[in-house]
């Protein structure tokens, strides 16, 4: 019944793609994949037989992880959710595992979940959170007489392989690939046709996930509504959904595919825009920043960006405004202490969206603010660390005093501007960076000549 569906959509020939691998190139994949022993209540070796079932699986290198720790944490239920995550980043770093396989049991079903290194950071081409819930009956574990699916080892198999969190463009291709192959597989096999209604909601938003990791950089509108059709199945049955979370991954993985056609698709890109801002912020009436801070706050920086190109597009000031109040939602969440990269990366689009804010409106304190944030930049990337990067923060900082000096006619604030403008024209000029030099003896050359009438 489930996988019927299927065939409408995926059941189709596809061009042939300049990135598909040779035969020789596909037996170098190789991810690494760990499965976690499942929680304490949970009788029988459920753990292992995942793992089993994943090495019959192509470009997978699995092993089986059964050290003893307390899992009581496996509910992700508020604060037990850190916990989860840290001691999943702990075993991600021990065994260097490319995506971590959780497991726990729910009353008669199985609950798994995928974990990756850098999953609540700011870029990976991943659409997998890890709140995202697989759910098997338990009952295909436990005993042997029942016949487990070959079409729901494939989507444990897709499931695994759309978390992987890749940067790299050669991973990436081969993901590409693996998930080309497992779709085809799902479109075929039909013996999952026996499952309960019950696991429609869940079964539909990896379906879901899995095209979307493979089509996200599609052009075409056909494999939009590939995925929006999986989803919109998926809601239609929201009844059966026993924690709101579930929903809100729903409604995020909706923001994800807008997202996703607003930088791909030519037609319509205001209503992409929409759509993935609505979908997004739906998404976070469910996954609160209170309960589950690190969803909630991810979203909120992608809405950032999604608010900057609506207002690029439409010159809505309000829409750079809520960019601005989004950056920062994701600024109390990833904090400095914590996530200090990424938030090096949250003050540096802050600098530059309040920098435009502040011109915009004329304002010296929103202005100033500007540069506040691009000083806390500077206390990740600094002039050791990474001197080009740190030069180019120096520039911008520059020519905001230049902008404000100019304005206020300010001969302190235009001396700042030189000041900064020199550190960086130092750091081009060592590194032969002659355009680079050459713009900013441009910038010194215009500040001395408004200092000239101060």
């Amino acid at each position: 019944m489930l996988l019927d569906f299927l065939k409408k959509f995926f059941l189709q020939p596809r061009p042939a793609n300049p990135e598909d691998l040779t035969p020789e190139a596909a037996l170098q994949i190789n991810f690494r994949v760990v499965v976690v022993e499942f929680a304490d209540n949970v009788e029988g070796n459920c753990g292992e037989l995942v793992a089993n079932f994943l090495k019959t699986c192509e470009g997978l290198n699995v092993s089986y992880f059964d050290e003893p720790f307390d899992k009581t944490f496996l509910n992700l239920e508020s604060r037990t959710l850190f916990d989860l995550l840290d001691k999943g980043q702990n075993i991600l770093d021990k065994t260097g595992a490319d995506v971590l396989v959780w497991g726990c049991r729910e009353g008669d079903k199985i609950r798994l979940n995928f974990q990756t290194g850098n999953q609540y950071g700011a870029h990976g081409d991943s659409f997998v959170s890890l709140l995202d819930s697989l759910y098997f009956p338990a009952a295909l574990f436990e005993r042997t007489d029942i016949f487990f699916p070959p079409s729901l080892i494939t989507l444990l198999y897709g499931a695994t392989i759309s978390a992987l969190n890749l940067t790299e463009r050669t991973p990436q291709i081969q993901k590409r690939y693996l998930l080309k192959k497992i779709i085809a597989k799902l479109s075929s096999d039909n013996s999952a046709k026996s499952l309960s209604i019950d696991y429609i909601p869940y079964v539909m938003n990896f379906l879901g996930i899995i095209y979307l990791s493979f089509c996200a950089r599609s052009e075409t509108d056909k494999d939009f509504k590939i995925v929006k059709n999986l989803l919109e199945t998926a809601i239609k049955h929201q009844d059966l959904i026993k924690n709101p979370i579930h929903l809100g991954c729903i409604y995020y993985h909706f923001g994800q595919l807008y997202d996703s056609a607003s930088m791909r698709l030519p037609k319509h890109p205001t209503s992409y825009y929409r759509g993935a801002i609505s979908n997004y912020r739906l998404a976070q009436k469910y996954l609160g920043k209170y309960n589950y801070p690190y969803n909630y706050g991810l979203i909120s920086f992608t809405l950032a960006k999604l608010y900057f190109n609506y207002w690029r597009q439409k010159e809505d000031l309000q829409a750079l405004r809520d960019a601005v109040f989004n950056l920062r939602e994701a600024e109390k969440i990833f904090t400095y202490a914590l996530f200090p990269e990424f938030w090096a990366e949250i003050e540096g689009e802050l600098g530059y969206l309040l920098s435009l804010l502040g011109n915009i409106t004329g304002s010296d304190e929103i202005t100033e603010l500007a540069i506040a944030a691009y000083k806390n930049q500077q206390k990740i990337i600094t002039e050791k660390r990474d001197p080009l990067l740190w030069a180019q923060i120096q520039e911008k900082i520059g020519e905001i005093y230049y902008r404000l000096g100019k304005k206020d006619a300010d001969k302190d604030t235009l001396e700042e501007a030189l000041e900064y403008f020199h550190d960086s024209l130092y750091i081009f000029e060592n590194m032969n960076l002659s355009e680079d030099a050459k713009r900013l003896t441009t910038s010194i050359a215009k500040t001395n000549h408004v200092l000239s009438y101060q």
